[in-house]
This record gives structure tokens, sequence and C-alpha cells, in this order.
């Protein structure tokens, strides 16, 4: 079976959850966030809750597993504190709740940047997705900027995609 004919198998909406990594952002001021609830919300997708926690690992974690233990969340997804700084725990706290990483966004999203202007500094960036049990994570950094190449260029094409394959053996969709 084409790629075309997975997507076109795919669910047309997606339950999301939005968690913002943050020590500064409030829901009013999270630019990121509102920008992936505007993006995906366009695309008919929906949004089950959006939250902002504290750039801590065992506070990202407990979210993480909160989304994980919710059957109306289908997709998280995360943005800020990718980056390299000691502060930055977003990656690790990801990294290791994935029960199967997807290499090639991160890989896509850095030669994204790469080309768009951000040149080798786009190595600096940590950005992950994966799955865990039957939801699909993916985690941006924080700057409006990457979070609307990341939904843009890879998140909003293939989400439903993404949910399709994760389905498949339970014939959801």
């Amino acid at each position: 079976m084409s790629v075309e004919e997975h997507k076109q198998e795919a669910p047309n909406q997606v339950a999301c959850m939005i968690l913002t990594v943050s020590d500064t952002r409030t829901l009013e001021t999270d630019k990121s966030g509102q920008l992936m609830i505007e993006m995906l919300e366009r695309e008919g997708h929906s949004i089950v809750t959006h939250k902002i926690v504290q750039d801590s690992l065992t506070d990202i974690q407990q979210w993480i597993r909160y989304a994980d233990n919710n059957d109306n969340i289908e997709a998280l997804l995360l943005n800020g504190g990718t980056g390299i700084t000691f502060r930055d725990t977003t990656y690790e706290a990801v990294s290791v709740m994935l029960d199967k990483e997807l290499p090639g966004f991160g890989e896509l999203f850095r030669y994204l940047s790469y080309e768009k202007d951000i040149g080798p500094a786009a190595m600096l960036s940590r950005a992950i997705a994966g799955v865990r049990g039957h939801m699909a994570i993916f985690s941006t950094p924080g700057s409006s900027g990457a979070v609307k190449l990341a939904m843009k260029e890879l998140i909003i094409p293939e989400l439903p995609h993404v949910m399709r394959e994760i389905y498949k053996d339970k014939n959801k969709y």
C-alpha cells in the first residue's frame, strides 16, 4: 500500500494536548502554544487541553504520563526546553519515555531549520518525536518560528498518517 493510500485511510481529526515547557510563560503569553492550537484547529484537529509546565524533568514526565493515561488524548505536542542549557530538560524527559522514537522528525526539523536561515546553529536543536503506547509525541523548540516550521512542514502533514500507523493493529481507523 502506498503512502497516499495510507493517508486516505487516516483519521480526519486527532485529539491533541499542547504542553509548553517554560519557566516564564503563562497561558496568556504562550505564543507558541497558541500557534500550535490555531494550526491544529485550522486542520480540523481538536485540543483536549493546553498546559504550561516548568522546565523540570519530573514535571514534564508527570504530564507525559497524564496524557498517556488519558484515553481522550491521541497526540501530545510539546514546545520549549529542547536547547542545550543546563535547564533544558525536555529532550531527556521525553526520550526515555518513548516506546519508539521517530529519529527522522528531529533530523528533518534540523535540516529544514538549517535551510531556512538558521544555518549551522540548527544543530543546537534537540527536537524529538516518537510513540508512547498509542499516543504520538512531538517535541519542538519553543520559539514561534520553530513551532511554525515544525507544524507546517512536518507535524500537520503527517499527524493523521502517524495516528493511522499507531492504531493499525487496533483497527481503529
